[in-house]
């Protein structure tokens, strides 16, 4: 389930848990959040950068235990096994 970000849409008429921000983490068929569920406050939902991907290494590693072969390029044609 995905984290949703939140924040107060009138700073001064939220409490302290919607000025500052808080996040939910909620099902896709939720119904939009649109008050803060303490206070009651009108929020609005903000676009946070999303975590994407992982570490090279990580990535070979988890081919690896799979049963993947890495190959390196040598050359036109060549190729050598790597693990």
């Amino acid at each position: 389930m995905p984290t949703y970000e939140y924040e107060a849409a009138k700073p001064e008429e939220s409490c302290e848990k919607c000025a500052e921000g808080f996040e939910l983490v909620r099902m896709l068929k939720d119904p939009p959040v649109t008050q803060c569920p303490r206070c009651g406050a009108p929020v609005r939902k903000l676009i946070s950068a999303p975590a994407v991907g992982r570490s090279k290494s990580s990535l070979d590693d988890r081919a690896k235990s799979a049963g993947f072969t890495k190959l390196k390029r040598l050359g036109k044609g060549e190729y050598e096994k790597q693990y």
